[in-house]
């Protein structure tokens, strides 16, 4: 088997066309749900699809990384300079035969390309959102170099994806690929609300403390996207206690070195467990922070707001629940995909909740004139 390039721009276009095939699936259902509407709630429609897709694809993104199929296809964009895995069957049989347990599988093949094609067809849905408002962008409520900023995030997501692969899994890289996928889904929410025009009057504390949750919650991400793509989350066995201590041994300097490739240390030779229990420690710590937080933002949100601030509360309270639950069944559990995958869908659900809601909050300090929060469907 001849070696293959790190970058294949032969299936390129291969890869666009049948991203644009099935792009037409949802763009057809829009057009057709929305026949005779105008353009604008045509493309409100689309930003909404467009938002459910995205959070599909870091959910499945997420089950990508878990799953170990992050190579799966060795190179880029394509599998072995396929635009599918079906033309690349010898090299993949092959890959699999040498080493069964991958990390090139045929499973694993179809799982990376899947997550490579979704990820396409949500860039030609943007493409087309940003075209069609330059178009109305004298009847959109935004302007029109707000889509065209999230295409260009998009193109920069690819670019990390491309990276991902190329540098084999760098943590680094990883880590700014997960991070970017929220910063688009929480784009594409502010976008949303822009159509819905629902503004939600809040206390000028209460959005204070929003937005120390999302920056809390923002790095608390970073930390856990850290733990995962270095594989840090069974470094610590037991809770509340890690390894039986409560302060146990940690290599704060590696663990944190961000310029290193998977597994390796900054001068060479194996990352020390040491440093993969700094990992985790310092995203279980960080924890207790975005706990306190979101919990007082749920409480002022319940006592300042109105009934639709308290249904945020409400969802706002779960969700945590469902992340501390999960947090806490992947370190006793031994890290199983299930509760894995559910960890990482809470994160994005918590982003989406918390653009939503400042993005209504937002609506409501540039127009006081509008309704009240509790007349907001």
């Amino acid at each position: 088997m001849e070696p293959q390039p790190l970058v294949d721009l032969a299936p390129t276009l291969r890869l666009l066309l049948l991203a644009l095939v099935v792009a037409l699936l949802p763009l057809c259902w829009v057009w057709l749900r929305q026949r005779g509407a105008s353009t604008q709630r045509r493309l409100a429609a689309l930003t909404t699809v467009t938002l459910f897709l995205t959070f599909d694809l870091i959910v499945f993104g997420a089950f990508t990384r878990l799953s170990d199929s992050g190579l799966g296809c060795p190179d880029w964009p394509g599998c072995y300079g396929e635009a599918t895995p079906f033309g690349a069957r010898a090299e993949i049989h092959a890959a699999q035969t040498a080493l069964p347990s991958g990390p090139v599988t045929w499973s694993k093949a179809w799982i990376e390309m899947i997550h490579r094609y979704l990820a396409m067809t949500v860039g030609v849905l943007i493409l087309v959102m940003a075209a069609t408002a330059w178009r109305e962008r004298q009847r959109l409520p935004f302007s029109p170099w707000w889509p065209t900023v999230t295409l260009v995030w998009v193109i920069v997501q690819g670019l990390f994806g491309k990276y991902t692969v190329t540098l084999k899994l760098y943590p680094a890289v990883v880590t700014l690929h997960l991070l970017g996928g929220l910063a688009l889904l929480a784009m594409l929410a502010f976008q949303h609300e822009a159509f819905r025009r629902r503004p939600m009057a809040l206390a000028p504390g209460v959005r204070a403390w929003g937005l120390a949750a999302a920056a809390a919650l923002a790095v608390q991400i970073a930390l856990g996207g850290w733990v995962s793509t270095n594989y840090a989350v069974l470094a610590c066995t037991g809770f509340p206690q890690c390894n039986g201590s409560w302060w146990p041994a940690m290599d704060v300097a590696q663990g944190f070195a961000v310029l290193r490739e998977l597994g390796q240390a900054t001068g060479g030779g194996a990352l020390p467990f040491e440093a993969l229990v700094a990992i985790h420690m310092a995203h279980r710590l960080f924890a207790v922070v975005v706990v306190l937080l979101f919990a007082l933002l749920a409480w002022r949100l319940w006592h300042d707001g109105g009934a639709v601030a308290r249904r945020f509360a409400g969802a706002l309270l779960l969700l945590l629940l469902a992340q501390l639950l999960s947090g806490l069944s992947n370190v006793v559990l031994g890290w199983p995909l299930l509760a894995a995958l559910g960890h990482s869908a809470g994160a994005a659900a918590l982003v989406l909740l918390l653009a939503l809601l400042l993005a209504r909050s937002a609506q409501s300090s540039a127009m006081p004139e509008r309704r009240p929060a509790t007349a907001a469907a």
